[in-house]
């Protein structure tokens, strides 16, 4: 089953409209050019500090989403919503000991999180990023998503006509136990919205992603934000497609662009045929080495 993927490596601004309107205009070109699914990268409406999340964050029915499911309905495309910082439905909680005079206002939580648009522009799914970026990397990054942003706890799969798509988000790519569960649930391909560190992607991008992809005999397409110089976060960009023998079959560079690749999920099943790693497995014993 062969489709066009289409990568949509875009600069983020503080303006959310005008986040907005770039991430249409570029989708719509993804569109015009024959992809079929088309992925935004991570935090794509707003600027990815913690400082902006909970001012940008949106329920799943907020602007955000509706604009991408309208936009998939009238281009008849999967769409895969990069990530957003979602705010979670209902009013604020209360947390305090039963029969307390007054309890103290909970704030509602805030994920990091994708939500995955199909042909009528009905989310098909969500997926909220389970592992949250806490480091500090000397001479390069130190950021605790943590202090505002909630983890997720789901595995996330998908199906489709081409076949069963699974989603997952940036610092996700670090563990593999979460990668294999994806392949083992039966996803042939993975979309990974990923804004990761100028600093820690040119250590670690191309190396990790293709490993998860050879290991796990998959497609893996990454889509980054574009580099912006004058940005306080330094995205690493590098949007591309990793094929299941572990080869990039279509990479960007850092600037603004739209990467365009085909993707042939047949090739999986022949890999996994030739080379049966799934099949191997000997988690019985896997299990006992734990103890």
């Amino acid at each position: 089953m062969k489709f066009v993927m289409g990568l949509c490596q875009m600069k983020v601004g503080i303006d959310k409209k005008s986040n907005l309107a770039k991430a249409e205009a570029m989708v719509r070109e993804a569109a015009a050019r024959g992809a079929n699914v088309v992925s935004l990268p991570e935090i794509f409406n707003c600027p990815y500090a913690n400082k902006y999340f909970r001012e940008y964050a949106e329920d799943r029915n907020g602007e955000t989403t509706s604009i991408l499911s309208s936009l998939a309905k009238e281009l008849g495309i999967y769409l895969i919503g990069g990530s957003i910082p979602e705010i979670e439905d209902g009013d604020a909680s209360k947390d305090g000991d039963a029969g307390a005079e007054s309890d103290a206002v909970k704030e509602p939580r805030v994920y990091n999180t994708c939500f995955v648009f199909d042909r009528s522009g009905s989310i098909i799914a969500r997926h909220r990023k389970v592992h949250l970026f806490d480091v500090d990397v000397e001479n390069g990054i130190r950021i605790r998503e943590s202090d505002t942003i909630t983890p997720g706890e789901d595995l996330t799969v998908f199906d489709t006509e081409y076949g069963r798509f699974g989603v997952a988000i940036c610092y996700d790519i670090r563990f593999p136990e979460l990668f294999r569960s994806l392949a083992l649930a039966g996803a042939k391909m993975v979309i990974l919205p990923a804004a990761f560190s100028f600093a820690t992607g040119i250590a670690h991008w191309d190396i990790t992603l293709r490993t998860r992809a050879l290991d796990n005999q998959f497609y893996l397409a990454a889509v980054s934000p574009a580099r912006d110089p004058e940005s306080p976060y330094l995205a690493y960009g590098h949007s591309c497609i990793a094929t299941p023998w572990g080869e990039f079959s279509a990479k960007t560079d850092h600037r603004e662009s739209i990467l365009i690749g085909e993707v042939d999920l047949d090739y999986v099943d022949q890999i996994r045929k030739q080379l049966p790693l799934l099949v191997h497995r000997k988690p019985e014993l896997y299990a006992t080495w734990l103890k």
